[in-house]
């Protein structure tokens, strides 16, 4: 267990994913939490990470640091996104091991797993075929970092874990018109319809692919639990167990809203995969698990939209 004044590390500390954790750690009670900049802390640059944790002796790592992007940034931009996460994990998890680090979590993605894994997905489906092309570049820099943390167990008797998040939305989520995930992207769309008094909205496909959708504080929850509770080389998978369809997703946006036009769907364009589920039952055996109800998280997204005029510029 994480004494309350340890010193701990969370990389990438603006992000959605690293500031629900910085918040669920002082709503815990842990007051000794250090973080940086991407400007006074390049963790692609090895000389400066073996200096920051030389220097600073983290106990405890949340890994959260990441190069991330939806479909076309993925696509267009396939090495950048292999090199960046590759180096920033390397630096960190290693500097952390070299440093007497206590204990390292490493956050993955759903990604990783095989594009036609049988559903719902567990985590020992990992490495048994062959990744969905769009992303597989993001996939194989993630699937290396929680590899390298297995490796370090074995060889070195380390305590470094992962965990790996499904479809995830909250505070801090990125509401760009074209780069953004889905369920963000909704929330903008229907929130620009509604201002505008739009007759009706399209939306891409025929609204038939199943997703998963947990709320970040939710999975925040999930990572403190587990550097507290779980030591093991095999991935924890982090969702709620629970899906929809796309289409019964973009209802229950524009009900949250309060659009009332039609919602149209343009069947000329790609579904995607038809159903991303994790298998839960994992964290669900190791006493966890989610708390905030999809309709509910989607209300508490809307209001930080609302309320951060400058993110839902972006």
């Amino acid at each position: 267990m994480m004494e309350k004044s340890a010193k701990i590390y969370v990389a990438g500390h603006r992000g959605m994913v690293g500031s629900a954790i910085c918040r669920e750690l002082e709503r815990q009670g842990y007051y000794n939490i250090i973080t940086r900049t991407h400007k006074e802390l390049d963790l692609k640059r090895q000389d400066a990470v073996e200096e920051f944790f030389n220097t600073e002796k983290p106990e405890y790592v949340f890994l959260a640091a990441a190069k991330v992007g939806g479909i076309v940034a993925n696509e267009s931009a396939l090495a950048d996104f292999m090199f960046d996460n590759m180096m920033l994990e390397m630096n960190v998890i290693h500097s952390a091991w070299k440093n007497g680090c206590k204990k390292l979590e490493f956050l993955g993605s759903s990604c990783i797993y095989p594009r036609m894994a049988p559903q719902p997905m567990t985590e020992s489906c990992l490495l048994t075929g062959e990744l969905e092309k769009t992303n597989e570049a993001y996939a194989l820099a993630k699937i290396s970092g929680l590899k390298y943390c297995e490796f370090l167990n074995r060889q070195y008797g380390t305590d470094y874990i992962s965990v790996m998040p499904t479809n995830l939305y909250g505070p801090n989520d990125n509401y760009h018109p074209t780069h953004s995930h889905v369920l963000p992207a909704l929330i903008r769309r229907f929130h620009e319809a509604k201002i505008e008094e739009k007759a009706s909205v399209t939306c891409w496909g025929d609204g038939s692919p199943l997703r998963e959708f947990l709320y970040v504080d939710d999975l925040a929850n999930l990572c403190v639990f587990l550097m507290n509770n779980y030591s093991g080389n095999e991935t924890v998978n982090a969702g709620t167990g629970k899906e929809l369809t796309i289409k019964d997703l973009t209802k229950l946006v524009a009900k949250v809203i309060g659009y009332n036009g039609k919602i149209e769907w343009d069947t000329s364009k790609p579904n995607g995969t038809p159903r991303k589920l994790l298998d839960v039952s994992k964290a669900t055996a190791l006493g966890w698990t989610f708390k905030t109800e999809l309709e509910d998280g989607i209300r508490l997204s809307y209001q930080d939209f609302l309320n951060n005029p400058m993110r839902a510029e972006r």
